[in-house]
């Protein structure tokens, strides 16, 4: 077994997923009893997690120094490195340049962690603190372009760190050198892990009995799958609800008609809401106030809809974990922004929220789906948020605002289409911006809205990098966004990574 400490990273439950996915047991435990549990369970190695605290600040988490005495395997990643090199007599200070998103790693010495590792390699970086100097008995082994302290190592004691994420999928190495973790230091043998449906089917025919469950789909990915999963664990029990809320893709409602009443002969409820939803919005510009509006209303709507059905008990939603760790998903994590499936859930919810697929990612959840036989249109359709438009659209919702977005998202979609990159791509996506802008059209002067175009390359949502469209592309886009649509004035192009950047601009 291996211990994940988790000092609140967005990622920590990705470090875990990697490494059961070598076929290893993991148990997350958090900092104030790691000592104890270590001593207790004996596992055969720890890793630290990031965070979002400095080490130097009163009240951050820490951990008891005890637990490097114990000898056993030790990797401290971001700020887990950064505590490692704090407890053990190491030098911590805020950095002069933080370093968000990709970097180089350059190493400067071999070592069992690094064993394969390039020389040179591509890295994810999340971090404004540095270690200017390791501890005693430890060395420098590897350095960025901005710090000497992207890893550290103590062989003999077998206590690692390292400033950067190998667990997510743009650090180019990253799952060799958690494997190099695993099997070369803390002596486990790997084998390949799946997922398996049957299990999942199982476990939520155990939990509803004979009760019904409403499942919200939203024509999307995440909420199909749920939704599948669900049908095969209760049959005709499960009643899907699709609201037509006017914040989803155009033929959004024709795609959830015909999948569930000709693939799972499950006729859905739709209910349009379109005006519910706008007089819902109305006066709100700040993003957190609109998700939970939305979810609000969402909530509202199966509540009412279900007192329509007998021994109706449950909520059925496609929540996934990006989902869930951006909405504080653990003790010491920070609270990025509300997920209408999770931060936007009012107090007053009746029903008992299933959510099968809730410790999933994205690319898991599409392999899940090729499993349960759902069509490739579904699959390799781009991500559309659970608020929809509304968080795509800065500042308040309006009716001709929403036309906007409408009328963009259909031109963004075609172009990507056309040119071949719309299957490349995680997200591609208008963002109407609020900032206003002067044109020149028809020789007159026109002061409209700036709109920005985000595209990005991600399997699971964890980070992403923004995507390198051709120029041909781009200049397609602007002229039909500025052209088709009077109220744009001019185009941006995103090229922010995540991190430092969220996926969704709101």
């Amino acid at each position: 077994m291996i211990f994940v400490v988790d000092f609140g990273s967005q990622t920590a439950h990705l470090i875990s997923r990697r490494i059961k996915e070598l076929g290893v047991d993991v148990e997350t435990v958090s900092p104030d009893i790691a000592f104890e549990r270590a001593t207790q369970n004996k596992p055969k190695g720890i890793i630290f997690s990031g965070g979002p605290s400095s080490v130097y600040e009163k009240g951050a988490p820490t951990i008891d120094k005890k637990i490097f005495d114990l000898g056993i395997p030790i990797l401290g990643i971001c700020y887990g490195l950064q505590l490692t090199a704090y407890l053990l007599g190491g030098d911590v200070k805020k950095g002069e340049i933080r370093e968000d998103g990709p970097a180089t790693l350059r190493l400067n010495a071999s070592c069992p962690l690094f064993a394969s590792v390039s020389q040179h390699s591509r890295i994810w970086m999340s971090h404004g603190d540095e270690v200017l100097t390791p501890p005693p008995k430890f060395s420098f082994i590897g350095e960025s372009e901005t710090i000497r302290g992207a890893a550290i190592a103590n062989e003999k004691r077998k206590i690692y760190g390292v400033q950067f994420h190998p667990e997510v999928e743009h650090t180019e190495h990253g799952n060799l050198i958690l494997r190099n973790f695993v099997e070369k230091i803390c002596n486990i043998p790997t084998k390949k892990q799946t997922l398996k449906i049957e299990a999942i089917v199982e476990n939520l025919k155990k939990t509803i009995g004979k009760h019904r469950a409403i499942a919200a789909v939203s024509g999307g990915l995440d909420s199909t799958v749920a939704a599948t999963l669900m049908a095969k664990a209760i049959g005709q029990n499960l009643i899907p609800i699709h609201v037509e809320s006017g914040l989803m893709r155009k033929g959004t409602t024709a795609k959830v008609v015909k999948f569930f009443t000709k693939k799972l002969r499950i006729k859905p409820v739709i209910l349009r809401k379109e005006k519910e939803f706008l007089l819902a919005l109305k006066g709100k510009s700040d993003p957190e106030e609109k998700r939970k509006a939305i979810g609000k209303l969402y909530i509202d709507l199966f509540q009412e809809e279900s007192k329509k059905y007998r021994n109706v008990k449950f909520l059925v939603q496609g929540t996934i974990y990006s989902d869930v760790i951006e909405s504080k998903g653990t003790r010491h994590a920070a609270n990025i922004k509300s997920h209408h499936n999770v931060g936007g859930l009012p107090q007053s919810l009746k029903l008992t929220l299933i959510e099968p697929i809730r410790y999933l990612y994205t690319d898991q959840v599409r392999r899940l789906a090729k499993k349960l036989s759902i069509p490739d249109e579904i699959i390799k359709t781009q991500p559309h948020p659970g608020p929809g438009y509304a968080i795509r659209i800065l500042g308040e919702v309006t009716h001709r605002r929403l036309t906007i977005m409408q009328k963009a998202d259909n031109i963004v979609v075609e172009e990507m289409k056309r040119f071949g990159w719309y299957d490349k791509l995680l997200h591609s996506f208008p963002v109407l911006t609020g900032v206003r802008s002067t044109s020149v059209k028809g020789d007159g002067r026109v002061y409209g809205e700036v709109m920005a175009i985000r595209a990005v390359t991600s399997t699971d949502r964890m980070t992403a990098d923004w995507a390198k469209l051709p120029p041909e592309l781009l200049q397609k886009l602007t002229s039909r966004l500025t052209n088709e649509i009077p109220e744009i004035s001019r185009v941006v192009y995103d090229i922010t990574t995540k991190p430092p950047a969220t996926m969704e601009w709101e």
